[in-house]
């Protein structure tokens, strides 16, 4: 046919455009789902914080007892003691019991308030004996404060002590309190890697899976079996 004329595409480069166009079919759709995927990734790490020694406040005048409390003594020669950053940052949010009342006596070691969240309940006790003066109820009225100022306006009890010299002797006190913060730290990943395991495809929900980092507020994304453990094995002195 006059003004026809036939290329046979496997004999002319054709062919190469062809596939060159069917790559871009394939890879442009699979660079939209991975820009995707990293966006909501990106967004997810952004709201998430995460648990690290970086994060913890840790004021070296602060007495620290191994149950994660602390102890204060003020010029008015009462003390304040609450909760340390390191057992907030691992809990999220809580609400706290009121259990001593003004002029009640506590020993060391006894229990003084108990700490909820999500229905899971721990067990708080005292790092001195002395007695009660009172009880913050703004803490509970205004939970923020727990969490943003542990050791001020989040302290939980005024108590007087009664044997303040000897008690503290067996608790952290500046370098040696950030040195143990640091061993906790270690000790409470070692601990969810071994908890962890009573429960069915929960690590992924502690740990993120880039640099291993832990989710701040760890215990709140947990049941309850991980809190029982939480009581017994690590906050046990």
């Amino acid at each position: 046919m006059e003004g026809f004329s036939y290329s046979n595409i496997f004999e002319t480069k054709g062919i190469e455009y062809i596939a060159i166009i069917a790559f871009f079919m394939i890879l442009v759709p699979f660079w939209i789902l991975l820009n995707k995927k990293g966006a909501i990734k990106q967004k997810i790490q952004n709201v998430l914080k995460f648990l690290s020694f970086d994060v913890l406040k840790i004021p070296q005048g602060v007495f620290y007892s191994k149950n994660h409390t602390w102890a204060f003594l003020e010029k008015s020669g009462i003390a304040s003691v609450g909760l340390d950053d390191f057992l907030l940052h691992t809990t999220g949010e809580v609400q706290l019991q009121n259990i001593k009342k003004p002029g009640e006596v506590v020993s060391k070691g006894d229990l003084l308030t108990e700490l909820t969240k999500n229905n899971n309940v721990l067990k708080i006790y005292s790092p001195i004996s002395g007695i009660v003066q009172n009880f913050n109820f703004q803490i509970n009225e205004f939970p923020e404060l727990l969490g943003n100022d542990p050791y001020g306006k989040g302290w939980v009890y005024k108590i007087k002590p009664t044997n303040w010299i000897d008690e503290t002797q067996s608790l952290y006190l500046a370098d040696e309190a950030t040195n143990w913060s640091k061993i906790e730290m270690q000790r409470f990943k070692d601990f969810l890697a071994q908890s962890s395991k009573k429960i069915s495809n929960e690590p992924s929900l502690i740990v993120l899976q880039d640099g291993g980092e832990l989710i701040d507020n760890t215990l709140s994304h947990l049941p309850d079996v991980v809190w029982k453990d939480f009581q017994d094995n690590f906050l046990k002195v």
